[in-house]
């Protein structure tokens, strides 16, 4: 009897911890995303853990044989656990600092073959340059140069605070996906909407899009989101205050970032990778029409 009303349709909505069926849990373990009450939840990094995946894999029977490949520990958003979860966030600061100090030995005729701008003539640069001209390679270059110290010290202090918990949820591949994609979609909206002959560049369109991820992140694992919500509001009263801060990179990272990011936390596990690129190549098909439109009008 206890099994059929268990089986039951409707009978149960919340999931129950694996190692104790009696007790209801919203808690996942952020490496095996199995259910865990909070007598089993482990503190880790990110979110909790369970306690076969903190002993390194041993499985709820007690053998300590290796896992299946497809039942190893790996991140809440299906990535493969590393040694050095903050390794690609490192690189991207390390690649942001090296491309500044470039433009500090080579001047503006370096940023300007590289920075975001629609259509117009720009100093040291002989003919019209733009993306509209089909240098659409700026959409991504723009997204690693800083115009001054206060602007490059900001964005790499955002990218380590934000980027290295979430890259330890995401794992790599997924994370420099969702970097990249967020600012893509940040200098798509700039494209579109800017003036055409307003130079763009900085990371703050792929920031943005981590915070929107972690957003949805800290929902998912049932965070404190007054944290992170002031702290957003904070950098839009900003961005919208303070002249000169290319306001369309923000809301295009963000607005991705969110969306992005909803489908690399929530997407089911039998079809995981499927949802997550899937989304990342529907940003993108966005992210390609909005420049084709904008490079129609300026052509």
């Amino acid at each position: 009897m206890e099994q059929a009303a268990a089986d039951a349709p409707g009978a149960r909505s919340v999931p129950v911890c694996y190692r104790h069926p009696d007790r209801e849990t919203g808690v996942r373990c952020t490496r095996c995303d199995r259910p865990i009450c909070p007598e089993c939840m482990v503190d880790a990094s990110v979110g909790f853990q369970c306690p076969d995946c903190v002993r390194g894999g041993t499985h709820a029977s007690g053998d300590t044989a290796p896992a299946p490949a497809d039942n190893r520990p790996r991140t809440l958003a299906g990535g493969t656990l590393t040694r050095d979860p903050r390794l690609v966030t490192k690189v991207l600061i390390g690649l942001n600092l090296a491309l500044f100090l470039v433009k500090l030995s080579l001047g503006d005729v370096f940023t300007n073959q590289l920075d975001l701008i629609g259509r117009a003539y720009a100093p040291h640069l002989t003919g019209i340059q733009g993306v509209a001209e089909g240098q659409w390679y700026r959409l991504l270059t723009s997204m690693f140069l800083h115009g001054g110290y206060v602007h490059i010290l900001f964005n790499m202090l955002s990218l380590w605070w934000i980027g290295g918990p979430l890259e330890g949820a995401l794992g790599r591949a997924r994370y420099l996906t969702l970097y990249l994609v967020c600012g893509l979609a940040g200098g798509a909206l700039t494209y579109l909407l800017a003036a055409p002959n307003q130079p763009s560049l900085g990371a703050s369109g792929a920031i943005f899009g981590l915070f929107g991820a972690t957003a949805v992140l800290m929902r998912r694992l049932r965070y404190e989101m007054r944290p992170v919500i002031v702290l957003l509001v904070v950098n839009l009263i900003i961005t919208f205050g303070v002249p000169g801060i290319a306001w369309q990179a923000h809301i295009g990272g963000l607005v991705a970032g969110v969306v992005v990011g909803y489908a690399m936390i929530h997407a089911p596990r039998e079809r995981r990778a499927l949802i997550q690129y899937g989304a990342c190549a529907l940003v993108l098909l966005v992210v390609a029409v909005l420049t084709l439109v904008r490079t129609l009008q300026l052509t």
